[in-house]
Formats: structure tokens, C-alpha cells, sequence
């Protein structure tokens, strides 16, 4: 585990457009926090500077004590569930868990070992010799996290991770990513448009839009004190109402008189 911090974080793809504009965000060691935003506001590509997927343009970026701008993937220790996921379809549950490890030339029966410790947390031990065409999405989506946390990160990312399950999918899977959480105690982060997913398991929401983080807090806070009116119009359901209006003063006091229309 590790705390996470990027500092003054800037992604610039060719042509000029800025996906991430000055990003400075902190996530604790243990911590379990959302990004949340709408398409196209800069999340993803958050998570895969995170991950080592892309180039930083600018900033600096540390996990733990370390700089890790210039790392490769395999070097930060991060492990990233993709939303769609990428499983090995010729090979087995067991084999595609510990793929990662035989690439490290992890000794057999360590693999055996921690293979089995994360299947046992997930409850997939009795689907391990199958393969994956055989299964049910909600199965496949907890491969996927297997596959991650089998490499025992110090931080642990997840990419819209319920988005291809259906609704009972996944109020069940909001369940177990809270309970994995609290007993791996990893610092994760979540990527996700839909808060009802960022509420239900996180511990804070980090609110982005346009490249720029807007407010970070628990959703208690976000939501009753928004600092803006993107954030105020996002966060809640039903979204708060906004009425134009002028402030007038008054025999010393100011009024809000709305408009006509």
C-alpha cells in the first residue's frame, strides 16, 4: 500500500487537446476514492498515466516516496481491472490469474498459494479450471479484479469496472468491491460516470470535468456544499434545480428576485 500523489499533472494528446489541465490530487494509503465525471472529462486518461499507459506531458507524479514519471508499468506496482476484462480466452480461470506471475518467473508454488488466496476472496474457487466463454459476466468481472490483485499492488485501479453488468450484477458487485476494500485495506481508486457506484463504495469522490478536477470530499460534502454549478448540477439525483435571479438590496437586506421567465 501507498499513498498516491500527483502534483500539477498535465495530458496533452497530439493536435493540442488537453485531456488533464493541472491536476493536483492526494490519495491516502488505504484510501478507497472515486473519480467521477462525465465521458470525456479526463478520468481515463488519469488512470492510465496513473498505470504507466501514458506519457505525463507535465507534473510529477509519486507513489509513495517515489518519482514515477519515467517508470515503466511493471516497475510502479500498480495494478489496473479493465472495464472490459481482457481475459485470455484459450486459457483457464486459474492460468489467466497467474499469468502475470509466471511473466515474472514467480516460483510454481507460490503461484498456487496466492492464486488461491485471491480466488478464496473473491469466491471463484470452484471455476478455476474453467474457461472463460463458460462464464457469466459478473464471474468474468471478478477474474479480472484477480488478475490485479494477485500482484499484490500498493495501488489498485479500477476502470468502470460494472458497466457491462446487468443492475442486480451490479448492486451485488458494489457489495464485494466494499468488502474486498476493507479487507485488502489497498489504495484504490475507481473510475466510474455513475455515482450511485462512487457513493455506494467510496470513501471520497474526486469530481472532474473539461480536464479539471473541480472538488474532492465525501459525497455529504460535495453535495451539500458544492463549489460550482457543474458540481451542484451532477451530484445528486434528482439534480438540484437552478433559477435565474438578480440580487436586489432592499431596506438592508438583499433579496433574490427572480426573472420573469
Amino acid at each position: 500500500m501507498a499513498e498516491l500523489r500527483l502534483e500539477h499533472i498535465y495530458k496533452t494528446y497530439k493536435g493540442g487537446v488537453e485531456a488533464v489541465k493541472d491536476l493536483n490530487l492526494t490519495v491516502r494509503d488505504g484510501e478507497f476514492l472515486a473519480l467521477l465525471g462525465p465521458s470525456g472529462c479526463g478520468k481515463t486518461s488519469t488512470l492510465r498515466m496513473i498505470v504507466g499507459l501514458e506519457e505525463i506531458t507535465r507534473g510529477e507524479m509519486y507513489i509513495g516516496n517515489r518519482l514515477v514519471n519515467k517508470l515503466e508499468p511493471n516497475q510502479r506496482n500498480v495494478a489496473l481491472a479493465f472495464e472490459t476484462y481482457a481475459l485470455y480466452p484459450p486459457l483457464s480461470v486459474f492460468d489467466n490469474i497467474a499469468f502475470c506471475l509466471r511473466a515474472r518467473s514467480v516460483p510454481k508454488p507460490e503461484i498456487s498459494q496466492r492464486v488461491k488466496q485471491v480466488a478464496d476472496m473473491l469466491d471463484i474457487t470452484d471455476i478455476l479450471d474453467r474457461k472463460p466463454a463458460e462464464l457469466g459476466g459478473g464471474q468474468k468481472q471478478r477474474i479480472s479484479l484477480a488478475r490485479a490483485l494477485v500482484r499484490d499492488p500498493d495501488v489498485f485501479l479500477m476502470d468502470e469496472p460494472l458497466s457491462h453488468l446487468d443492475a442486480a450484477q451490479r448492486s451485488h458487485m458494489r457489495v464485494e468491491l466494499k468488502r474486498l476494500h476493507a479487507q485488502t485495506g489497498r489504495t484504490t481508486i475507481l473510475v466510474t460516470h455513475d455515482q450511485l457506484e462512487a457513493v455506494a463504495m467510496a470513501q471520497r469522490i474526486a469530481v472532474m470535468n473539461f480536464g479539471v478536477l473541480q472538488q474532492v470530499g465525501t459525497f455529504d460534502e460535495i453535495y451539500n456544499r458544492p463549489v460550482n454549478e457543474f458540481v451542484a448540477g451532477f451530484i445528486g439525483e434528482p439534480p438540484m434545480n437552478f433559477l435565474p435571479a438578480t440580487p436586489v438590496r432592499e431596506d438592508g437586506t438583499f433579496l433574490l428576485v427572480a426573472a420573469d421567465n
